[in-house]
């Protein structure tokens, strides 16, 4: 796989350089809420912009559906990449027609643009291989080499991502090449004891790297939405908590295996409940109980660690020498149901092993709880493209960048 060092230095002045990032960043209308996917590409943009290349970046944004929605429009985007770099940004209104064509002519030595949400065209996500390359071929008509830098989309099999740098020579930014290094410290020659913790809503969205981590991990800690399907499964009634009752026996299969292979499974001894969910926009004071997780009532939901899990889990964490995290521990998002994700966060910080935060919700909680960033080894990008990592699977956006 050709690094950025390697093509900068055969020389990139004067050539159009189009660089696949990841913008796919969350917002409040046109605001930004949180602009960590922008400043994770800046290196890169950066470099080929001093080095006097012409820089077209490209991203998507949300799940549109193959068609212009100014609701997913890159434009704040833009704008925030241009005021991180200290430069004009212009921006395309479109992806391939007259106004990126028009964008890119006028672009000079040392120039960014970017160009309009690459889903607003029904071929960057097509799964018709005819109907992807034939915009792979457009998007390649603005451009004489290609940089793959956005990480989080590294497992989608999509035109700017597969298809885009089969046709033009091609290199690993620089943050591609920090998250495959990272990752690669949590599955080659991992430093021990290596602890995992697994949030998030559902287990369906874990049981991979579950299967996968089995092999790898010595402790794996359940939080989340996901940790009452685990209850359940040992014999805990979890009231009106979120519950995938199919995937039990998925569950007590890998419970199974983790006890013949000496792995710990740490679950919650008590939570945090409701009868109500919380009210995120307003934040409004909610009223939770803390009960032991043999006491959850009928009527009430899960929303959240409790104090004794929180002790018990910094203390599963406090020796570890390599961390993997990847999915909030309750409602972060809600100040009365963040204690938990708070919680993990600052056992992350105060251990001293190599700790990696695996994108997604848990990096947008390190920032919304107000960590610094730096207290992380890592902060990755891309919390799918992480966890498909981590399953062992093959990401079809690295497969491209591969010589």
């Amino acid at each position: 796989m050709k690094t950025i060092d390697e093509l900068l230095d055969e020389g990139v002045a004067g050539k159009r350089v189009f660089v696949r990032a990841d913008l796919n960043v969350p917002l409040d209308g046109t605001t930004i809420t949180d602009d960590g996917r922008i400043r994770a590409v800046l290196p890169t943009v950066a470099r080929l912009a001093e080095a006097g290349a012409r820089v077209i970046v490209a991203s998507h944004l949300g799940r549109p559906k193959g068609a212009p929605d100014p609701a997913f429009s890159l434009a704040p985007a833009a704008a925030r990449l241009g005021e991180l770099l200290g430069a004009d940004v212009a921006f395309a209104a479109d992806t391939v027609g007259d106004a990126a064509k028009a964008v890119v002519a006028a672009l000079g030595d040392g120039q960014v643009a970017v160009i309009e949400n690459l889903r607003f065209n029904a071929g960057e996500t097509s799964k018709d291989d005819a109907e992807r390359g034939a915009f792979a071929d457009r998007l390649a008509e603005l451009a004489d080499l290609y940089v793959g830098d956005g990480f989080g989309a590294v497992h989608r099999k999509h035109a700017s991502v597969v298809d885009l740098p089969a046709r033009l020579p091609h290199a690993a930014g620089g943050l591609i090449a920090t998250e495959v290094g990272v990752l690669k410290k949590l599955t080659d020659d991992v430093a021990r004891p290596y602890a995992v913790v697994l949030g998030g809503a559902k287990v369906s969205d874990k049981l991979g790297v579950i299967d996968h981590l089995l092999e790898k991990a010595d402790r794996i800690l359940i939080g989340g939405g996901m940790a009452y399907t685990f209850l359940k499964a040992q014999g805990h009634e979890v009231g009106a908590s979120l519950l995938q009752e199919d995937q039990i026996p998925a569950v007590l299969e890998y419970l199974k295996r983790a006890d013949e292979r000496g792995v710990e499974f740490v679950l919650p001894v008590d939570v945090l409940v409701a009868t109500s969910f919380p009210d995120l926009k307003t934040k409004a004071p909610a009223d939770p109980a803390t009960v032991a997780v043999d006491a959850i009532p009928a009527d009430a939901m899960g929303l959240d660690n409790g104090p004794r899990t929180n002790e018990l889990y910094a203390s599963k964490l406090a020796d570890a020498a390599t961390v993997f995290w990847n999915g909030p521990m309750g409602v972060f998002e809600h100040p009365d149901y963040a204690e938990g994700t708070r919680a993990v966060a600052q056992a992350l910080i105060d251990s001293d092993a190599f700790t990696v935060v695996g994108g997604g919700d848990s990096a947008a909680a390190v920032r919304i709880l107000g960590f610094d960033e730096n207290a992380f080894g890592h902060i990755s990008t891309g919390g799918g493209a992480s966890l498909e990592y981590l399953e062992g699977k093959t990401l079809p956006g690295l497969a491209a960048l591969e010589d």
